[in-house]
């Protein structure tokens, strides 16, 4: 008889594949939060004070709508052309664009910038797609949380870098999230081989695979997708409206500078690192990945309801206690449904699923930034109140699809 053999320790995961990968993820996140400290300085060197929420929002919002176009496209490009020349388009086009941002000069050139990165959105899906290619089913959870906890530590690493550097021109961590990118492009050419072989890729693209409406009503005909990309939309939703407006409510609230913000977000990158790297791969195994995406939610619209109290209660103590909440949900969310989408997913559509998932959480990151801006403009805590509530929806409506499920699979057993 042999011995079992040992679980891998996170260290022997980082050696492989993963490891390579969950690298490319944690340079993109960093690069990608590298600019958010100094977004509404950036903003409000061009539009008054009063407009700088507004205008911060709708950037945001430009983004998402970009990447709405072009995620599934580049999805779909990922399962026929292989998911290393998508990747690399997508961190060269992520480059140009924070270049194009940080040499600024007017707020069109801003606007630019997002718009560039928006087009070139490809790099998350195809990195999902890559990890799905590389490990069976039962190991995809623990994967996704590695690579979660890979992002979460770029997310701790890159504000503070971008508030620290915001100090000495607001256009340095522009320079430097574009510098991250060429980096990681570097990397993935290097070191990366490519997963998805050519004789289990598309046989071609068709029109259909470039028009976004086609691509996710495809991907909705499909009942597990279908409710699951609903619960990933409003949790979305939620998500986007704390990253749009949270540099701005720390701004005029809490009167934090640019590094004060980087160190707050510096703090969500510390509780992804524990909740994703941690103990989201402990809890997967024992519980699934339905009850763990269920609790994380709770918890993270627990977190929202408190940051929603900062406007009537702005003391820091309330700002921790919120964001420990919100991202610790946040890390047992985000790998348990990146693995029950990637497990739904028909056979040699990883990409396309990926990319259709993105474009539709793109949605949420269009309306969520507008929809915060206005609610911001009634009242503070009023954006965070509303993202709450479409969180608490997600997690019912996953705990009802559960139950039914458990009915039914019941009734056949005793059938």
């Amino acid at each position: 008889m042999h011995d079992p053999q040992p679980t891998p320790s996170l260290f022997t995961r980082l050696t492989g594949r993963t490891g390579v990968i969950a690298i490319s993820v944690f340079l993109n996140f960093a690069g990608f939060t590298l600019i958010i400290p100094v977004l509404p300085f950036s903003v409000a060197r061009y539009v008054s004070a009063a407009e700088v929420a507004f205008w911060v929002s709708l950037i945001i919002a430009v983004y998402a709508l970009c990447s709405f176009v072009a995620a599934p496209v580049l999805g779909a490009m990922s399962d026929r052309f292989g998911r290393r020349p998508i990747l690399l388009l997508s961190l060269c086009g992520s480059a140009l664009s924070f270049a194009v941002f940080g040499i600024g000069g007017a707020l069109w050139v801003l606007v630019l910038g997002r718009i560039i990165e928006g087009l070139t959105a490809g790099s998350i899906s195809a990195m999902y797609a890559y990890v799905a290619d590389t490990h069976a089913p039962e190991e995809r959870g623990p994967a996704f949380g590695l690579l979660g906890a890979a992002g979460g530590l770029g997310f701790m690493l890159g504000p503070v870098l971008g508030g620290l550097l915001g100090q000495i021109s607001l256009s340095a961590p522009l320079y430097g999230a574009a510098g991250l990118a060429v980096l990681n492009a570097v990397l993935v050419q290097l070191y990366m081989p490519e997963s998805h072989p050519s004789e289990s890729r598309s046989a071609g693209l068709h029109w259909g695979q470039f028009n976004v409406f086609a691509q996710l009503a495809g991907a909705l005909r499909n009942r597990r997708l279908r409710l699951l990309f609903g619960v990933v939309f409003c949790f979305a939703f939620g998500s986007t409206v704390l990253q749009s407006n949270l540099a701005v409510l720390l701004k005029e609230l809490l009167a934090f500078g640019p590094a004060a913000v980087g160190f707050v977000l510096a703090g969500i990158g510390v509780m992804d690192i524990v909740s994703q790297g941690l103990v989201a791969p402990r809890l997967l195994p024992r519980f699934g990945e339905r009850r763990v995406a269920i609790a994380g939610l709770i918890i993270n619209g627990t977190g929202l309801v408190m940051l929603s109290l900062l406007a009537i209660f702005p003391t820091l103590l309330l700002l921790i206690c919120g964001m420990a909440m919100f991202t610790f949900g946040d890390g047992l969310f985000q790998p348990s449904v990146s693995a029950l989408i990637s497990d739904a997913a028909p056979a040699g559509r990883q990409g396309e699923v990926q990319g259709a998932n993105q474009s539709q959480q793109s949605i949420a990151r269009m309306f969520g930034p507008l929809a915060s801006a206005w609610l911001y403009g009634l009242f503070a805590g009023a954006p965070y109140a509303a993202a709450a509530a479409f969180v608490f929806l997600a997690a019912s409506t996953l705990y009802a699809r559960s139950t039914s499920t458990a009915r039914n699979s019941a009734s056949v057993c005793n059938a």
